[in-house]
């Protein structure tokens, strides 16, 4: 199986006129957030893929919010497109045999949207645990892929609020074992640096801007 990974930064490569020849053999692809939605909507209409997205820290406008209007105040919802929102959910793709779950957002540092504490975080991962358990009773196996937005503390991360990760990551990997976590919210300025770092039994990949994952998943295929 062959993902197309994106977050964080577009890339000259997918706004390319070779892009349809360069990636015609990706099966689907992921998005770790902060990336605008038309984005998502080039890489539907020319990749002819299915694209599968978690929020940043910088998505607000894909955001319910409230407006204020001569003193009365009412919220707005703006529609979703593009891709497939993964956000607090956990999704079979069926024709992939793939197990994935996303959990968005950062950190909280200044009380914007999509930021959270460690407890709320835990509490979104706390959410997906029945679902979870269906999975490993029905198909052997709690999840193949988790797609966050931050990265888990100590793998990857920033000192700085903004940019550290999450401790709950670690235990999620530890009970629920996924293949993968993908993950973006830190740049990597060295485009050659290594992605990737083994926790027991998850791969923790930054997927910075571009990146391809090759596996064979348990069920899955080539």
């Amino acid at each position: 199986m062959k993902i197309l990974c994106v977050s964080d930064a577009t890339d000259t490569l997918i706004y390319s006129l070779q892009a349809p020849l360069r990636y015609k053999d990706v099966d689907f692809v992921i998005s770790a957030g902060d990336l605008p939605l038309r984005y998502y909507d080039y890489i539907q209409t020319i990749l002819k893929k299915d694209v599968y997205y978690v929020y940043g820290n910088h998505n607000l406008e894909n955001f319910a919010r409230s407006v204020e209007n001569k003193g009365d105040i009412y919220s707005v919802t703006l529609p979703l497109c593009g891709g497939t929102l993964l956000e607090n959910r956990v999704m079979n793709l069926k024709n992939h045999n793939l197990l994935i779950a996303g959990l968005g957002g950062s950190m909280l540092y200044n009380y914007g949207e999509s930021q959270y504490t460690e407890s709320q975080m835990r509490w979104r991962i706390a959410r997906l645990i029945p679902r979870l358990m269906y999975n490993k009773k029905k198909y052997g196996r709690y999840l193949d892929i988790l797609v966050t937005h931050a990265p888990p503390r100590g793998l990857g991360d920033g000192e700085d609020l903004c940019h550290k990760g999450f401790e709950c990551f670690l235990s999620f990997m530890d009970k629920y074992k996924p293949k993968y976590l993908l993950h973006g919210h830190v740049h990597l300025d060295d485009m050659n640096a290594n992605r990737e770092i083994l926790y027991n039994e998850t791969k923790v990949v930054n997927v910075y801007k571009n990146h391809i994952i090759e596996d064979d998943f348990p069920g899955g295929r080539l």
